[in-house]
């Protein structure tokens, strides 16, 4: 027999107009079923315009969405929004179902249930100790320990729960995958090749894939371009070599592969609002080491 001690569920109505305009709390558990009727119909609820993430621990689950089935097994979550055709239970065949789950609401709570389904659909794949898990237990034991009051930090553990979802799928998880072997070749060529003046033909032949196959591998490896890649590459060389007052800027774009500087300040300005010049002899920009672009 299972020990309900530790299977809670918390639902909020706290005042605060935020919660609307950013994101909100409306529910959230940690929750065992066996052996009884248990089944959500997204039509037939009352709680409209709310996001609803829920992630396996344990035992089986199963979700329809549209007119196909899905089994739910530990690792596995589906995001799906209030109302929409879909409907999730316990099945048959299973013993029981294990899960936590948090559902939203709020402007910014459905703008990003849409970025992440558009991109990575509505079922989701995720170990037990990735970021957006871990936020919702952190946010449990909060509840469970000390409470939420107000509606300023409920606001809080949602938009962090938004966010930890955004950062896992769409930088960790792609960090985390291997890179294909041609565009790890390309990579690594244009590190030790950026001083050279390097076309788009020169990094694809390095691939031995055709051009249109490479690009769109490489945009769906680091969603990127593969000249916006050895842009940044170069960019950050050029502010460690800007540093040295003794080269020009001329010198300093033929460092890192530009033969011409008029073009090589114009890409800089693009990147970071000012020229090579102004950079350099401003004292109003904090020098840096290393530029974080996307």
């Amino acid at each position: 027999m299972v020990e309900k001690r530790n299977y809670h569920s918390y639902g909020f109505k706290l005042r605060g107009d935020q919660q609307e305009r950013v994101a909100g709390i409306h529910s959230i558990g940690k929750e065992y079923r066996a052996n009884e009727v248990y089944e959500w119909d997204g039509m037939k609820r009352s709680e409209n315009g709310r996001v609803i993430f829920q992630y396996t621990l344990g035992g089986k689950g199963a979700i329809r969405i549209g007119e196909q089935t899905f089994s739910l097994k530990k690792g596995d979550a589906f995001l799906v929004q209030l109302p929409s055709d879909h409907c999730y239970y316990l099945p048959d065949d299973s013993s029981h179902w294990e899960f936590i789950y948090i559902t939203l609401y709020g402007q910014e709570a459905i703008h990003y249930y849409h970025t992440l389904t558009e991109r990575h659909g509505h079922l989701l794949t995720l170990p037990t100790d990735a970021r957006p898990i871990k936020q919702i237990y952190h946010s449990l034991e909060r509840i469970q320990t000390k409470g939420i009051h107000h509606s300023y930090e409920a606001s809080g553990h949602a938009y962090t729960f938004l966010m930890e979802c955004m950062q896992y799928f769409e930088h960790e998880q792609r960090k985390g995958s291997k890179l294909p072997l041609a565009v790890a070749k390309a990579i690594k060529y244009m590190e030790t090749h950026y001083q050279e003046d390097l076309s788009l033909n020169d990094i694809v032949s390095v691939s031995g894939l055709s051009k249109y196959h490479f690009t769109r591998l490489f945009h769906k490896a680091v969603n990127d371009t593969p000249i916006k890649y050895l842009t940044k590459i170069r960019m950050n060389q050029a502010l460690d070599l800007l540093k040295n007052r003794d080269l020009s800027i001329e010198e300093v774009a033929s460092a890192v592969g530009y033969t011409n500087g008029n073009y090589f300040s114009k890409v800089f300005k693009s990147v970071l609002d000012v020229t090579p010049s102004e950079y350099r002899n401003s004292q109003s920009y904090m020098p840096i080491d290393q530029l974080f672009l996307d």
